[in-house]
């Protein structure tokens, strides 16, 4: 069984050495632009060279989160960022957005690229898929049990897993809390964390009920390991070095056999102790917030944990041989793995007392404290009774293991091949405004499904919605089967999608990777949703050239950007409906009060009432407030159809809203107008 990496954090220098130091394999950080955690430290330019040289001294590699998503304007800024990061070392690039990743491939052909867990892949079919397209690693979904996990890892693919830290309610690039609350858009990397704040299903003003306990899958570490998993990732590029040297420390302690500590881990930090999550499949026990008691705790334990890091970590070996002759030079060479180094210095004297001899070279020579070397053999060829100050064998120690070091990060320093590609966008190309813009209709309900289909091009159905009766109402060619936003059979739904495709139905909505490559798979005609987060023109080309038809662009889009995007990929945009703020995989409201007591909405602090729409395996939390734009359509001058979100509707008030009239609800512009 093969020995998962253990990958660390960073979000500052001092927190990669912590890292290092405490037994770290690779650790993962962001600059000063294009990450997911916009509030860390981060690195500049010049930080991450020196990340870079660090990690490969160690032996450890440097990943880097550009996980954004990023605008249009922004690409040629991204792609010279890159070319910076492969020049200097980075070894691998985390990302989400797939125009980003094509810029990347574009300008550095051979990078690595890792799918951030934000790309919501959470299938064996969608890693498979990745694969497929030139991805080495794949950070499933977070709400994995370890079945599913299982199935990923035997896919050829790397699989890397989030183990310890913070444990988002929401699954990862399918939040849009932040942002349409606060304009702070998570998948831009300046998330507010919205979900801390109390939330109740029966207005309890003390009550989080979005927020959950810190994730700790570390007694799990040699399960995951045996399942097949590459990479144990900790959470926490905002954290303390305290914090990621003990969870680094006692991840490396778990995965030789060792019980982690966990009050110890506690007591550094944590919302009301740990959960394990999804991967065991129980989901119980998992909501908690940061208490008084945790805060203390740390103060006591912050002191103890700065000596797992206070001195360097020996991770070489070196062998010493030395050369002592009348009238030459002395000579000294040291070898590490494959590298190999000479040094000379001056000509020995006679002995007037002692002599040096084997054990006074070898004294000074295995001198290498706070060093990342540690001395093995040490063998002499020494004639003559001669001596060498101590002085001058300590000089020549520092020389050698200058130069080793320089030839190690030069070893375990990838060498990419970096062009000169510019980013260029095809000429704009206005489409004829249709006379009545098409409409896509998102349905919950068969009575929705059938409203919909009179005043819209396609109803979009759940394909749980999809029997005989359904279909003897509304055509099968109006009809786009939308399957559910998280799976949690795949097989289960293959043969689901399989037998809706054999009646009929060719149509399928993409919410993730999963749903493109299942799709793929079966023959569906695919079209992609807004949860692909499609914020630029190169995503969207790029989807194109992956069979998409095509697809409503990211509702973190103003209308400004939609109407500059350059693609010849057919695109829409939301216009009407309650956007889905959370996709989670735990009800806020049965933890709360349970099933039996459900209250079918939220309420925050400031009294707004966010309905919650549950589908058994996953629920929406959906904003208090009704989008509209349908009196604004002539402003959007660059999409072929609008999509219209349903909820709790009836027949009449679904037509109502689909020939443009508003409801009686509090409406919002979205972020058509302010942006994020």
């Amino acid at each position: 069984m093969k020995r998962p990496e253990v990958l660390a954090p960073a979000g500052s220098m001092e927190t990669l050495r912590a890292a290092l130091r405490s037994g770290a394999d690779a650790v993962y950080v962001g600059g000063k632009r294009f990450s997911a955690r916009s509030s860390a430290s981060n690195f500049t330019d010049e930080e991450l060279a020196e990340a870079a040289r660090l990690c490969h001294l160690y032996g450890a590699k440097l990943d880097l989160a550009v996980n954004t998503v990023i605008s249009d304007d922004e690409a040629a800024g991204f792609c010279e960022y890159i070319k910076y990061a492969a020049s200097v070392g980075v070894d691998a690039f985390i990302v989400q957005d797939w125009g980003c990743a094509e810029l990347i491939r574009r300008s550095v052909p051979d990078a690595v690229l890792h799918a951030s867990t934000q790309m919501s892949v959470h299938t064996a079919a969608g890693a498979r898929m990745l694969a497929g397209l030139g991805y080495s690693r794949v950070v499933p979904a977070r709400e994995l049990d370890r079945d599913t996990i299982k199935r990923i890892c035997a896919e050829n693919i790397e699989t890397e897993v989030f183990v310890h830290g913070a444990l988002c309610m929401s699954v990862s690039g399918q939040c849009y809390m932040s942002a349409v609350m606060g304009s702070r858009s998570a998948n831009r990397g300046c998330c507010g964390q919205a979900c801390r704040l109390p939330f109740s299903a029966v207005g309890n003003k003390e009550k989080c009920a979005l927020s959950l306990k810190d994730l700790s899958l570390l007694p799990h570490a040699g399960e995951l390991a045996d399942i097949g998993v590459d990479s144990l990732k900790i959470e926490g590029r905002m954290k303390r070095p305290e914090y990621v040297a003990s969870a680094v420390n006692e991840l490396c302690g778990a995965l030789s056999g060792n019980a982690p500590d966990m009050q110890l881990l506690r007591g550094i930090f944590s919302r009301s102790g740990f959960t394990d999550g999804y991967f065991t499949g129980k989901r119980t026990d998992m909501f908690g917030v940061r208490e008084k008691d945790d805060v203390t705790a740390a103060q006591t334990l912050i002191p103890q944990i700065h000596q797992l890091y206070r001195f360097e970590r020996p991770v070489h070996t070196v062998d010493f041989h030395v050369i002592m002759r009348e009238n030459e030079p002395l000579t000294v060479t040291a070898v590490c793995g494959n590298a190999s180094v000479t040094v000379k210095g001056e000509v020995p004297s006679p002995a007037l007392n002692r002599p040096t001899d084997l054990e006074a070279v070898a004294k000074q020579l295995s001198k290498l404290g706070d060093t990342v070397f540690t001395a093995g053999k040490i063998t002499a060829d020494i004639a003559g009774s001669l001596f060498v100050p101590a002085g001058k064998l300590n000089e020549l120690r520092r020389e050698l293991t200058n130069k080793l070091s320089g030839l190690i990060i030069n070893e375990n320093t990838p060498a990419f091949s970096v062009n000169g590609y510019t980013p260029e966008l095809a000429p704009a190309s206005r489409r004829e405004a249709p006379g009545r813009l098409p409409l896509r209709t998102f349905c919950r309900t068969k009575e929705q499904t059938a409203a919909a289909a009179e005043y819209s091009e396609y109803a979009i159905v759940p394909e749980k919605l999809i029997d005989e009766s359904l279909l003897s109402k509304v055509p099968a060619e109006k009809i786009i089967v939308s399957p559910p936003r998280f799976i949690t059979d795949e097989d289960k739904l293959r043969v689901r999608l399989k037998s809706l495709r054999e009646t009929g139905l060719t149509r399928i909505l993409c919410h993730t990777p999963d749903h493109i490559a299942l799709g793929k798979e079966l023959e569906f005609r695919l079209h992609g949703s807004f949860t692909l987060n499609v914020y630029n023109s190169f995503s969207a080309e790029y989807l194109r050239g992956l069979g998409l038809e095509d697809c409503i662009v990211s509702v973190e889009s103003t209308v400004n950007q939609i109407n500059s995007l350059r693609t010849e990929l057919p695109t829409g945009a939301v216009v009407y409906g309650r956007l889905p703020l959370m996709l989670t995989r735990n009800c806020p409201i049965r933890s709360e009060v349970g099933c039996e007591r459900c209250t079918g909405q939220l309420i925050d602090r400031t009294g707004r009432k966010l309905p919650v729409a549950c589908s058994k395996e996953f629920v929406e939390v959906l904003n208090s407030d009704v989008l509209c734009m349908t009196d604004r359509l002539g402003e959007f001058r660059n999409i072929a159809f609008g999509a219209v979100l349903l909820n709790d509707e009836n027949a009449e008030e679904t037509a109502a809203a689909l020939r443009g009239e508003k409801p009686s609800a509090s409406l919002t512009r979205g972020l058509y107008y302010r942006g994020i």
